[in-house]
């Protein structure tokens, strides 16, 4: 098998869609000896920011010498980029090695009675095989939908993260902010410590949680805080204060107030790390923040016009971008370029966004979820008197480029899918 064979089988398993429980993951890793029991994880979960702290503290680990991996979902540009050990993304060939090593697996698991594992079960399961073989003294592990149902929570980590709790995946993990936040928890292990950004009724749960299984508990902006000391269009300085020192005026290339915590949460997470001297103590705390590399969130790739790229794909994530566009470009005319998935609160996202927006193009997410896109024209009627809907996603950004001046913002948003081909036409990958 080679890798457009073996990125042909993937696509195909996405037919089993979303299947969540333990059973097929876990029998599928005991076949290959548990690797996923042999590494030092650090598991990442949240509603938005999970990506981004989990590229922190992967680039904090890195520079402090660990050789460290990184599991994130979904990728931009190639499926590689999930997979990344000290800045490499896994060769093409051992993607296509590991899965024809898989596949006599998965089909012997049918033959004996279990249901197929899922397509990301198992991507997740060639990441635990992959790091475990190429020996990453930290593996940094993103959740891909929830937690207590994710098929990262087979791991048993030496520290754990929930970056925060909002309304998202309604339709798989509850309709309230404590039900979804009771299914993120479940990312929290006896005695494992646990660092957390969540707030309200979200933090109660956690905290509730934590006291049952007597998992120490570190809280952002309560025990470790921030503060901004500078900002620019590359980026913002932070002054963090942790819970084992003070990092002053650290450099992170991340545009956005919601990055501050988000740093604040990672150096807490290597924190912890120093604290059971799994890392020294001076580790490379501003170095790893000052070259984080985390692409399409309020990543700018075009100059003039000026253009931003930011993968703000549900309502809590459209509260950040309309945030930074307040305080990074007040005044600024804004040309709006938006797709959003069927599942997603598309009014709500729409009513925060569109109101600053000289004119909308609406655009199609290449996903099947896709829905009916072109009613969030409908919805951006409501705000602009300019909204042209065009199906394809180069053909939106062309629009959108057209519609600005040299001095205007174009602001390019929405899901992953579409962001995602849209950067490409600025970006090589």
């Amino acid at each position: 098998m080679n890798y457009q064979e073996a990125m042909e089988y993937m696509q195909n398993l996405t037919k089993f869609g979303y299947n969540f429980g333990l059973g097929r993951i876990t029998e599928l890793l005991r076949r290959f000896d548990n690797p996923h029991l042999k590494q030092r994880v650090i598991h990442v979960g949240g509603t938005n920011g999970k990506g981004s702290t989990s590229a922190m503290i992967y680039s904090i680990l890195r520079e402090s010498g660990c050789r460290t991996g990184l599991y994130t979902s979904p990728h931009l540009h190639s499926y590689t980029e999930r997979f990344c050990i000290n800045g490499q993304q896994i060769p093409e060939r051992v993607v296509a090695d590991l899965i024809s090593e898989l596949r006599p697996q998965l089909d012997d698991m049918v033959r004996n009675g279990f249901e197929h594992p899922t397509e990301f079960e198992v991507g997740t399961a060639m990441a635990f095989i992959y790091f475990y073989r190429e020996n990453v003294d930290f593996l940094v592990l993103e959740v891909g939908l929830g937690g207590a149902i994710d098929s990262t929570n087979v791991a048993e980590p030496v520290v754990a993260v929930i970056t925060n709790v909002a309304m998202d995946h309604m339709e798989y993990l509850g309709g309230t902010i404590k039900e979804i936040a009771a299914v993120k928890a479940g990312i929290i292990k006896k005695g494992t410590p646990l660092v957390t950004a969540a707030s309200g009724e979200a933090l109660e749960v956690i905290l509730e949680r934590c006291g049952d299984l007597g998992a120490p508990v570190t809280v952002v902006g309560r025990d470790v805080r921030w503060r901004e000391s500078g900002r620019g269009l590359d980026g913002q300085y932070l002054d963090i204060y942790g819970i084992k020192g003070e990092y002053k005026n650290v450099f992170l290339p991340l545009l956005g107030r919601h990055q501050q915590v988000n740093a604040a949460t990672a150096v807490a997470a290597v924190e912890v790390l120093m604290e059971r001297n799994l890392v020294s103590a001076g580790c490379a705390v501003g170095r790893g923040l000052a070259r984080t590399v985390w692409p399409a969130r309020l990543e700018m790739v075009n100059k003039r016009p000026a253009v931003i790229i930011d993968a703000a794909h549900n309502y809590d994530g459209a509260l950040s971008l309309r945030r930074a566009l307040d305080e990074y470009f007040p005044g600024k005319r804004i040309v709006l370029v938006l797709g959003m998935l069927g599942d997603k609160e598309r009014s709500k996202v729409v009513a925060e966004l569109a109101p600053v927006a000289a004119s909308v193009i609406v655009t199609k997410p290449n996903s099947p979820r896709a829905g009916d896109w072109q009613l969030l024209a409908d919805e951006a009627r409501k705000y602009v008197d300019r909204v042209l809907a065009v199906e394809s996603i180069a053909g939106a950004v062309q629009s959108g480029m057209a519609e600005a001046g040299p001095d205007d913002l174009v602001v390019i948003t929405g899901s992953f899918y579409m962001v995602a081909e849209a950067r490409e036409l600025f970006v090589r990958p």
